[in-house]
């Protein structure tokens, strides 16, 4: 990685990766995260997810057929971050409106741009 501030974006398997990466890796200062969740007996993730600090946005669709909304609640709160928020939007797996893309980039320039946090 260079000198710049560093965000990472991965939503499903994109999280599954990200996750532990994001645990591991403390030059990453922001993480927009999702459609995916936290199984039962997925303790190691669990900790994983805990131990992330950084400001997250979290993207769920309400009607994915690959998660439930139940797992993907318990995996926001899971994460450690004080500064969280999770964007829920009808529709599947595949779903997510082009709208979140604008959120995705406002996040990124409010922690990573110049004068963020």
């Amino acid at each position: 990685m260079g000198e710049g501030p560093v965000g990472y974006w991965g939503v499903s398997m994109g999280t599954s990766i990200g996750v532990p990466f994001l645990a591991a890796e403390p030059r990453v200062q922001c993480a927009v995260l999702g459609l995916n969740g936290l199984r039962p007996g997925a303790d190691e993730f669990a900790r994983q997810a805990a131990s992330i600090t950084i400001p997250l946005l979290f993207v769920f669709q309400r009607h994915d057929e690959l998660v439930n909304v139940e797992a993907g609640l318990a995996l926001f709160d899971a994460f450690g971050a004080k500064e969280k928020t999770m964007h829920i939007n009808p529709g599947g797996h595949v779903g997510i409106p082009a709208h979140e893309r604008e959120e995705f980039e406002r996040f990124f320039l409010r922690h990573l741009g110049p004068g963020g946090e």
